[in-house]
């Protein structure tokens, strides 16, 4: 691996991080939230992070693959 793979996966890592406390976060929100409206949109953000997460993940892979 060199040494812009090495730079570029610890990114990546944090970057996943970051995502995951996000989701974290927003699924102990969503426990909180009482409403329709509320629990769409909580659900939207919790999809979106989770496909942004995904997207990481298989990045790292990649990464860590080559």
């Amino acid at each position: 691996m060199t040494m812009a793979d090495t730079n570029a996966l610890a990114e990546i890592e944090q970057r996943i991080a970051v995502l995951r406390d996000n989701l974290r976060q927003l699924v102990e929100q969503a426990a909180g939230y009482s409403g329709a409206e509320d629990e769409a949109l909580n659900a939207d953000r919790i999809a979106d992070q989770q496909a942004k997460l995904d997207a990481l993940l298989e990045e790292r892979d990649a990464l860590t693959k080559s």
